[in-house]
């Protein structure tokens, strides 16, 4: 019984979330409320927000879906496989898929929730804050690691603030360059590929570089 009533859940939790971003979509986050969402899911507005706490939620709660996508990547690595080659496969296994958390999806509803999410300051404000929640939980999986440099209470965080940061970039690019150039996700799969692999690449360096900036004696 358990099963049926979390299949349930699920699916009111879907058609409430689905009826929201058409609404949206059609005339604009600011313009419906949360009553208009409710009404056209058929569900009263207490149950609305026992699914969704916020009106930015029923919107951006497919962000959380991916909280803990990174931290679990760290977890179930393969033996002998480093962090960031973990990460690095899962990020291009993304790509070949197509996995819209990539950037890399050019299919017109995808592309239509992008453009409100990133054209309503509320959603993006609400965006960041789950963003932050998987850096944490990057965070937690890294202190996890028993080899991980001193002092581990900051070397966790700066790692997990980097890579989050570093696959934000990623999607954001593949997303700029079907979005506003114009590209179709197969013609930027080896483009996003070549990127990824250099973000990885610079990562694993550290910047071994740096000695050779300029200005550096």
């Amino acid at each position: 019984m358990s099963g049926l009533r979390e299949r349930k859940k699920e699916r009111t939790r879907r058609a409430i979330s689905e009826a929201a971003i058409a609404l949206f979509l059609e005339h604009g986050f600011d313009k419906v409320s949360v009553a208009d969402v409710a009404a056209a899911a058929e569900v009263s507005k207490p149950t609305l927000f026992s699914y969704f706490p916020t009106k930015e939620d029923l919107v951006v709660h497919r962000f959380a879906d991916h909280q803990d996508q990174a931290a679990n990547v760290v977890r179930a690595r393969a033996a002998g496989e480093s962090v960031l080659e973990a990460l690095h496969r899962d990020f291009l296994d993304g790509l070949a898929r197509r996995d819209p958390i990539t950037g890399l999806n050019d299919h017109p509803q995808v592309l239509a929730f992008n453009t409100l999410l990133y054209s309503t300051p509320s959603l993006t404000a609400r965006a960041a804050e789950y963003l932050s929640r998987a850096e944490n939980s990057l965070a937690d999986a890294l202190r996890e690691i028993p080899d991980l440099p001193p002092p581990r209470a900051l070397t966790a965080p700066l790692l997990a603030a980097q890579l989050t940061a570093t696959l934000r970039v990623l999607a954001e690019h593949n997303l700029h360059r079907i979005l506003t150039d114009g590209q179709t996700a197969d013609e930027v799969h080896f483009e996003a590929v070549t990127n990824a692999t250099q973000a990885f690449e610079l990562l694993t360096a550290g910047y071994a570089d740096h000695r050779h900036r300029p200005g550096r004696r």
